[in-house]
Parts: C-alpha cells; structure tokens; sequence
C-alpha cells in the first residue's frame, strides 16, 4: 500500500491558471529590428566595428585631401539630412529611445538608402560623441568629403570639348553660400567650385543640403593657395574674373565670359582680399539699379554664371 501511495504522490494535481498571463506572453513585440540593431547578431558586431574604426580613422590626403568627418545632432536635423540625401556612414540610435515618428523616419530612410550601418549605443556613449550636444538619441556620421584637386576641374572641362567654367570662392565662411554656389554651378552648366584651405567653408552637411544633391555631381577642389591657383590658370589661357562692387568692367559688356574663365567671388562684407584681387584680369560689377550695396555669394554667383551660359549659349 505504501508503495501505492509513492506512485500515485508523482502524479500531478490540478493546476493554478496563469491568469492570462501566458497569452500575453504570446502577443507579438512589434516589427523586428535590423539585424544591424540585434544585438549579438553577426551584422551588429560587424556595424559596431566598422563604426568604431570610422570614428578612429585617420584622415587621409588624396589630390585634393579630405575633410575631417562630422556628426549631424537631433532628430529633425538627422531626418533633414537623410532626406536631402547628405551622404553618410553610420546612424546612431540610443539603447530604449523613444520611438516617435521621425525615430522610424530616419531608420526607414538609412533602410531604404543602403551603405549606412546602424549601431544602437547608450545615451552616455552618444552624450560623449557629440560633446553634451541635444542629441535626442539620434546621430548621423558623415564621411569625410574628398575635394577635387584644381587642376581636376580643367581637365574635365577639356576633356569634354568644352571651355573651363569654374567659381573660385575666396573667404566666404558660410556653408550654406557654399552649396547654394554648387547648385548654381551645376545648373548654368559649370565644372566645378575652388575653395582655399583655410578660412574658407567646407563640405559639410549644411553645404550638401542647400546644394539639393547637386554636391554629388558638381566636384568641389581645395587650393592651398588661392592666389597661386588662379595664377595657374592664367598660364594655362584661362581668364580670371573678380566681383567688385566698384568693378571697372559691368557684367554685360564683358566678352571674356565666352571664353575659359573662373569667376571669382568674396565675401558679402570684406569683398575680395588684396592678394586675390591684384591676381584677377578683371574687375566685374553687377549693375544693381535698386540700390543693394552688395549681394551674397550665392546670388552674385548665380548671376554671372547665367550671363556665362547665356554667352557660351
């Protein structure tokens, strides 16, 4: 009978309900994330690594030499660039972000675009990256910009059967005036923008934007020095055209434009510097009948870039 009674004590007994519990166990978890974003996965370690060594990378120099990379901050400002295309190589999200609208528009878009990794990290890692920056658990990295070398843009000129038609930018800061010139010299048909080393503005991702993607196909070249660069090209047979208020020559009387020329453009405030402007053939004014003392680079640019076309038309 004991031994019965051993047996039948294995036996299990009714159970206590879950209290739905189970079930809730079951309902799914949302869309799965990338496999750059799981982590353990392959892909995740890879993107890991591969973003750690493009943060560590040393810059490199080619003709033109590279700029250092930068960090786009914040969530509109990540969906903004994403949007307009601003080349890129790594997204950050933060660990538990909040999942908001343009959280999974940007995720989407990096998805969509492809060569982007995507690389979950925790807020402290993001807070250091960006210097305390309001990063509001979004980051974009933008690979250095590799600049043409002057001498490139000629080239390409000739090499189409065609006059050289470039703009040379000397001590413009501003990014923005940068790309709006890019996008000028891609619509009037140009071969490309000079930009000095120093003090001048750079391809960042504020230039790429007000470019509206006309950076990626519009080379832009760096010179070490801008004054040695435009010397250049007047040996080569190249015209050099200097914007002045006080301009000798008005843009409508000015034949050279028909010709192999760079357009040289200053600064809204200080204009052209000393060196630069004794270096130009020409001093050119843009005739302003309503009284404007000066016009940004991105506007003089595009207006003598058009009387350019029109006379190479």
């Amino acid at each position: 009978m004991a031994a019965n009674n051993r047996r039948m004590s294995g036996k299990k007994g009714a159970q206590v309900g879950s209290g739905g519990q189970r079930r809730k166990g079951l309902e799914g978890r949302g869309p799965t994330p990338p496999a750059e974003m799981r982590k353990g996965h392959k892909k995740n370690r890879v993107a890991n690594a591969k973003a750690k060594q493009a943060v560590r990378r040393p810059v490199a120099r080619g003709r033109g030499g590279k700029s250092a990379s930068e960090l786009v901050v914040g969530r509109n400002p990540v969906v903004e660039a994403l949007r307009e295309g601003v080349p890129a190589s790594t997204l950050y999200v933060q660990q538990f972000i909040d999942n908001d609208e343009r959280v999974r528009e940007a995720l989407q878009l990096a998805g969509e675009r492809g060569g982007i990794n995507l690389m979950e990290a925790p807020r402290p890692e993001l807070d250091r990256m960006t210097n305390g920056l309001n990063h509001q658990g979004l980051v974009l990295q933008v690979p250095p910009y590799e600049y043409a070398h002057p001498e490139d843009l000629t080239a390409a000129a000739y090499d189409a059967g065609e006059d050289p038609l470039i703009v040379a930018l000397d001590g413009v800061t501003d990014p923005r005036n940068l790309g709006a010139v890019v996008r000028s010299v891609s619509a009037f048909g140009g071969h490309g923008v000079v930009v000095p080393e120093r003090r001048s503005a750079g391809m960042t991702a504020g230039a790429w934007k007000t470019s509206a993607g006309t950076a990626a196909r519009t080379p832009v070249a760096r010179a070490t020095n801008l004054t040695r660069t435009l010397e250049a090209c007047k040996k080569a047979g190249i015209t050099v055209v200097g914007l002045a208020a006080d301009g000798e020559v008005e843009l409508g009387d000015l034949e050279a434009l028909g010709g192999p020329v760079v357009i040289v453009v200053g600064s809204e405030g200080k204009g052209l510097s000393r060196l630069v402007g004794e270096t130009c053939d020409y001093w050119v004014r843009i005739p302003m009948p309503g009284g404007a003392e000066s016009l940004n680079a991105g506007v003089a640019a595009g207006i003598v870039l058009y009387e350019a076309a029109r006379r190479r038309s």
